[in-house]
């Protein structure tokens, strides 16, 4: 099973850290993946990590020395169009609000909090659903993966 990094947070939500570059790299040190969310000028051509607005800026490089570990929640329509013009490289991205379900660029099912799932879903923050938020019980769900800002407390 995939343990996914939401946003990088380990052990619960720390917004001074959330997509910050330096503590997506030490998630994926630690051996996890990572929900990263990414924006992306066309004016410029710089993408940028960052939830709410533009934070760091990444280039096209950086992300493809991580694309394997890193899960890409594209904020806006000039991302998700940028990553359509690479694809033999297997980018792992998908755009969505509060869909139910959002099929992701190499057909994983983003799962939303407390929506059914299956072997091939990423349950999405089970913490919000009162049904999955004992961790134990999660490590004997089959999904594909589980994404939180508790990951540490899945290992």
């Amino acid at each position: 099973m995939k343990l996914i990094c939401h946003r990088a947070n380990l052990n619960g939500v720390e917004s001074s850290l959330e997509n910050k570059p330096e503590q997506i790299d030490k998630c994926i040190n630690l051996g996890y993946n990572v929900e990263v969310d990414m924006r992306y000028d066309s004016s410029t051509k710089i993408f940028y990590l960052g939830h709410d607005k533009p934070q760091y800026k990444v280039n096209l490089k950086w992300i493809e020395n991580r694309y394997q570990y890193l899960w890409i929640h594209c904020k806006d329509i000039h991302c998700l169009y940028e990553f359509l013009k690479y694809p033999d490289i297997q980018y792992q991205y998908f755009w969505h609000q509060e869909d139910s379900f959002t099929l992701t660029s190499n057909n994983f099912i983003w799962t939303y909090p407390g929506k059914q799932y299956t072997s091939k879903s990423i349950i999405v923050m089970p913490e919000w659903n009162t049904k999955l938020n004992d961790f134990k019980s999660l490590k004997l769900i089959n999904c594909y993966g589980i994404c939180t800002d508790y990951v540490a407390y899945l290992k």
